[in-house]
């Protein structure tokens, strides 16, 4: 029974850890046009819809990576995110697929 209990806690932490935890490394800039990299916005469709930040952003959210990396035509990217969470869960699902995180922009906060 120990066992049991031990290994949900590991899972609920390993779950915790990947949305919550700060990814490190990736820095917050401002959505530069000129940029040589693909700005690829982790927004839902009526959110990045309504609020658009980059005209020539690919529209990817978080809950459809998984099934459409490829698509990105760059291994350089700017990540647009709406919130902590999907920030954190984009940046760790494109790193996993091989893709290199350069900077991200939240749409909700300023960059310092």
């Amino acid at each position: 029974m120990t066992y049991i209990l031990i290994a949900v806690f590991l899972i609920i932490l390993i779950m915790m850890y990947k949305r919550f935890a700060p990814v490190q490394g990736v820095p917050c800039s401002k959505v530069k046009q000129e940029l040589p990299v693909v700005i690829v916005d982790l927004r839902d469709y009526n959110i990045s819809d309504k609020r658009p930040l980059s005209s020539n952003a690919i529209n990817i959210p978080v809950a459809y990576l998984n099934r459409h990396y490829h698509e990105i035509p760059s291994k350089n990217v700017h990540v647009i995110a709406q919130n902590q969470i999907e920030k954190n869960m984009g940046i760790r699902l494109l790193r996993k697929n091989g893709i290199n995180v350069m900077s991200y922009t939240m749409s909700n906060c300023t960059c310092k």
